[in-house]
């Protein structure tokens, strides 16, 4: 992936998973890495087919029903300690469970943080190739750094849209979050490279945690967009960034499989759970018997629907489009 010149070694990749999806959190994951010049090189190409095994595109290397790659890299990458699912997200949680769960409703908590049952998936043999393709990716110059991702759950995305926020830009403000978030981690200025957020050109008049920096813009597109940020670095927003940028693909399958992970907990907390069917949480058939097969519970449990499922923008209201 091409930048507009900067010398910067500490490179970023971000990517969302779940934007569209009708159930569970909208998962925003960044990763950080350090490249040399020859690193900034490997990154602008193709990766060799080798590595392209473990590390491509997440929609063609994962299924909603097989995230161990992206259990693999997240341990890989963030806690190759980790004995469990639920420590493993707490090194590579931004916010932190505490603050992730205390506006959860007590009665209600247990639907996204019950981890009982819970366990690795990813084989030795996986975890090794994994770690072989990251020793690679190091002696072509680009060195794993960090990984991190910001969960946004169903009822953090519902109010944002009561208060006028549409779930793109909730997207957009958790990567500003983790861009800051790396860039401290770093501490110098950083090039990022973030997925396109829907069909938005012009950012400036919608970023939130960057709303208050001065900024030139580089460029505004349908392509790509983007922006020099003083005292941060450069962040460009580029289309199909998943299948392009190797930082960005591996923000996505480590997303993938952090929202599978809630997922999961959210199917297993209701009864008749059958691995075989979990729901994506798309707008599928599977997902949309799962809400008619659980209404009635959740009704006994007094689950909030607010909680549960994400609400719609009716149909021409402004919140539908960003521009």
């Amino acid at each position: 992936m091409t930048t507009r010149g900067s010398t910067s070694p500490f490179r970023i990749g971000v990517d969302e998973n779940g934007l569209g999806s009708r159930l569970g959190p909208l998962v925003v994951t960044g990763v950080l890495a350090r490249a040399n010049a020859d690193g900034v090189a490997t990154l602008a190409k193709r990766l060799p087919k080798s590595i392209r095994a473990s590390l491509d595109d997440s929609k063609r290397l994962l299924s909603h029903a097989d995230v161990r790659l992206g259990e693999a890299w997240a341990r890989e990458v963030a806690a190759p300690d980790a004995e469990t699912p639920s420590a493993l997200f707490e090194r590579l949680s931004l916010e932190g469970v505490p603050k992730l769960s205390e506006r959860c409703p007590k009665h209600a908590e247990a639907q996204c943080w019950s981890a009982g049952g819970e366990a690795f998936t990813a084989e030795a043999a996986l975890r090794k190739r994994v770690a072989r393709h990251r020793a690679l990716l190091a002696d072509r110059g680009v060195e794993l750094l960090a990984v991190r991702s910001s969960v946004l759950c169903t009822d953090t995305l519902n109010r944002a849209r009561r208060a006028g926020h549409n779930r793109f830009v909730s997207d957009l403000h958790a990567m500003e979050r983790l861009v800051l978030a790396l860039r401290k981690e770093a501490a110098a200025d950083v090039v990022a490279v973030c997925g396109k957020v829907g069909g938005m050109n012009e950012y400036s008049r919608f970023f939130g945690p960057l709303g208050g920096w001065l900024h030139n813009v580089l460029d505004e597109g349908h392509a790509r967009s983007s922006y020099r940020f003083p005292g941060v670095g450069e962040i460009a927003f580029v289309r199909d960034a998943d299948a392009s940028d190797p930082l960005v693909m591996l923000a996505s399958l480590v997303g993938k499989y952090v929202r599978e992970l809630f997922m999961t907990r959210i199917a297993r907390h209701y009864p008749s759970f059958d691995p075989e069917t979990r729901p994506s949480g798309y707008h599928d058939p599977v997902s949309g018997s799962f809400v008619e097969r659980t209404a009635l519970v959740r009704k006994r449990r007094k689950m909030p629907d607010t909680c549960f499922e994400r609400e719609r923008d009716a149909p021409g209201s402004a919140l539908t489009e960003l521009e």
